[in-house]
């Protein structure tokens, strides 16, 4: 296939530090392109760099004639007073689409991301839903090629699915840098790791993630052969060169020449193959009291709405919690209710005596005036970790950061770098129980997998939020899911809770986007509720169907959002117009029941 970008021998470098050097890029039609590698080694430069937002110290990047590409940034920015309807307008407008094809273009890319009142204004937004509708932007402007930074980053997993099978389905090409390998799993047809253990900087491998790190391990297995065998010959020669051979002969000076050589190569390629990675070990209090945590008949509401009612749950020591649900359902409230911070609306959280918890914000919230230093070891040089004293520079060097970093503000650092931050902290606390609210978002895959290590090593229990569904599986014994409407259920595993959701979304119970809705609608043969003396005949009546119709209602939505998603339709613009508009009166339909429910119901008493 033609490529659609050619980006041949890139180098950049900010400071003495080279990113990368000579890397050669090119994405052709139909490409899903995972782009991964540690922090730092350049992934949202080089996207930046095949935008033609950042200029490449050396090499140039040819882009083929008449290319839509647009882009989905780390951060989620919207403009002050935009709605979500006005937010893709301003992206149809960059991208020159006619006015006459702007509505249904905007009804079809909100619809199918699941979005139903398109007046809301961005600021209301969840971080989750912001970051669904950076990526409408993106995909409304019909792109040949959509370059994505962390697109999962804030995202729920219902979220993640969503782009995945937009992603899958696509006809464009993408780019994606994302640390979350089941995404990369699901959707990449190709993957290409940025690392200074590759001798071009990288290495491309066609199929998805398994696929690479299969590759990856022939190519390291190689390497440390070759390493293995240069070692040898190195040997051999430098006990040659000590024995003082001189220089006067050609084949001698050749054979000094060569030696040096060899040398040479084995140092660089020695320093290739050493790799860097943050030691994270969280201290355990070694507490011998099982129930740490009874949740009683745990209800909270907020702005009239219950995130979660009559929750009945025990974390007990060892226990590992993944926390799921979708964007607004509770997962921090709940977090922020077990460490005190808020309390229940009804209900009682009873704690163990003396119980130690540790909380990492999803947040980030680090003084940005902070130095690196005092960030780290607020009181002194130097930190107390398990009974022994660490030097300051030592304890940062376990994170992967530099002495020349540690008078650098805290606010210059990236999120990769905060959430280390957050970590080295947390790992100076011994605790009885880790609260961990998305501790993964910008973490590069191998700081991913030492974390997992220590996690499984911890001795304490632990509840974690989480979008990364492979650390979810790898971590959490049970998985306590929110539906965001009340409900708390507990399952043993993620993909339990996953056909749970998908069974309740066949039967039109749930809905993608957030928004508050009476109880469970009741079975087809719905019994008249009690007549009250404030509803009118007619209203009794009325009363009595409108949950069987708003759940009849509801399930039209669902079946034109499964049409709208349906592959064979594409090419079909007249009848994805007609169906974007058909469900756009669904969608009032069921806004205006909705109202009329709560009219009668307050009416009713």
């Amino acid at each position: 296939m033609a490529p659609i970008i050619s980006a041949q021998g890139l180098s950049k470098r900010y400071g003495s530090a080279p990113l990368f050097e000579d890397v050669s890029f090119t994405v052709s039609v139909g490409e899903r392109i995972g782009l991964i590698g540690p922090n730092g080694s350049g992934k949202s430069t080089l996207l930046e760099i095949l935008q033609g937002r950042v200029k490449p110290d050396r090499g140039t990047v040819a882009i083929r004639k008449g290319t839509r590409l647009s882009s989905v940034a780390q951060i989620s920015e919207f403009a002050e007073g935009e709605t979500i309807r006005s937010a893709i307008g301003r992206a149809l407008e960059r991208a020159a689409v006619p006015e006459g094809e702007r509505l249904s273009r905007i009804a079809e890319t909100l619809g199918r991301a699941g979005f139903t009142d398109f007046e809301t204004p961005t600021a209301a937004l969840s971080g989750g839903w912001r970051k669904r509708l950076a990526i409408c932007e993106g995909l409304a402007q019909g792109p040949d090629i959509l370059l994505l930074d962390e697109p999962t980053n804030h995202l729920d997993l219902a979220g993640i699915e969503w782009l995945e099978t937009v992603l899958q389905d696509a006809a464009f090409a993408s780019v994606t840098v994302s640390h979350d390998r089941y995404f990369l799993e699901n959707v990449a047809t190709e993957v290409v790791e940025l690392n200074h253990i590759y001798e071009n900087g990288f290495l491309r491998v066609e199929g998805n993630y398994s696929a690479f790190l299969e590759a990856k391990e022939e190519y390291l297995h190689a390497q440390g052969k070759r390493q293995d065998a240069l070692t040898n010959r190195v040997h051999t020669e430098m006990e040659w060169l000590r024995r003082g051979p001189k220089a006067r002969a050609t084949k001698t000076k050749a054979r000094i020449d060569k030696a040096h050589g060899m040398i040479a190569e084995l140092a660089a390629l020695s320093a290739r193959s050493r790799t860097d990675t943050a030691k994270i070990d969280f201290s355990g209090s070694n507490r011998q009291t099982k129930r740490l945590l009874e949740l009683d008949e745990v209800t909270y509401t907020i702005g009239g709405r219950t995130l979660f009612e009559d929750v009945h749950f025990t974390v007990t020591s060892g226990m590992g919690v993944g926390l799921v649900g979708p964007n607004g359902s509770g997962k921090t409230t709940l977090l922020r209710l077990l460490l005190g911070e808020i309390q229940p609306t009804r209900g009682e959280i009873r704690k163990a005596n003396s119980l130690r918890m540790v909380y990492f914000d999803q947040n980030r919230r680090l003084d940005p005036h902070l130095t690196l230093r005092r960030a780290l070891a607020p009181d002194s040089d130097s930190v107390i970790y398990q009974d022994q004293v660490v030097h300051v520079a030592a304890w940062a060097a376990r994170f992967l950061f530099a002495n020349e970093d540690l008078d650098r503000p805290v606010g210059k650092l990236s999120g990769g770098e905060r959430a280390r931050v957050l970590i080295a902290q947390l790992m100076l606390q011994p605790a009885d129980v880790l609260l961990l609210d998305e501790p993964t978002n910008d973490l590069d895959i191998p700081t991913l997998e030492i974390l997992e290590e220590s996690l499984l090593e911890y001795r304490g229990a632990l509840v974690l939020v989480t979008h990364d569904r492979f650390m979810l599986d790898r971590v959490s014994t049970v998985v306590l899911g929110l539906d965001g409407f009340g409900d708390a259920e507990g399952f043993a595993d993620y993909a339990q809770w996953d056909t749970w959701q998908r069974s309740r979304k066949t039967r039109g119970m749930t809905d993608a986007a957030p928004r508050s809705r009476p109880s469970r609608a009741p079975a087809v043969e719905a019994q008249p509720a009690v007549p009250s003396k404030k509803l009118s005949y007619g209203e009794v009546r009325e009363f009595a169907t409108i949950e069987k119709r708003i759940a009849e209602a509801e399930q039209e939505l669902h079946a034109k959002r499964a049409a709208l998603e349906d592959p064979e339709l594409r090419s079909d613009v007249t009848r994805l117009r007609s169906i974007a508009v058909q469900m756009g009166e669904v969608q009032k339909t069921v806004e205006d029941l909705y109202a009329r429910w709560a009219e009668l119901e307050q009416k009713k008493g």
